[in-house]
């Protein structure tokens, strides 16, 4: 993820770093699902210290861009990257769908890009 923080920006750190993580998922770079790298493994990257990566995410979960799903991680929502609700339904219902019908991932993703034209 390309997030570099400032040293001398009179921003706090936690803020630059919520601020990236919005502006790359309202870009597109980061998508609807795209899972963010553990709190720990982030603030490592960056020399930062795991409370302040901590709180950015906290800032961005409270404002709706991202949701924490336990064990699973720290995602970026629908809502982040302007996806809109029925958009999001939609996949969610297709993947269940195909789940259903055994389906093997790979080839419902191959499906959605041969519908789409890709």
């Amino acid at each position: 993820m390309d997030i570099r923080i400032d040293p001398d920006s009179p921003t706090p750190p936690y803020e630059q770093v919520r601020l990236r993580i919005a502006a790359l998922a309202a870009d597109g770079t980061l998508a609807a699902g795209a899972k963010l790298p553990p709190v720990r493994a982030l603030a490592a990257d960056l020399n930062l210290a795991v409370n302040t990566v901590a709180r950015a995410y906290r800032e961005l979960e409270s404002a709706g861009l991202v949701e924490t799903r336990g064990r699973a991680g720290t995602v970026i929502t629908a809502r982040a990257t302007g996806t809109s609700v029925r958009a999001q339904h939609a996949a969610s219902a297709y993947a269940a769908t195909t789940r259903a019908l055994g389906v093997p991932p790979e080839t419902a993703l191959a499906l959605v890009k041969a519908a789409l034209g890709l």
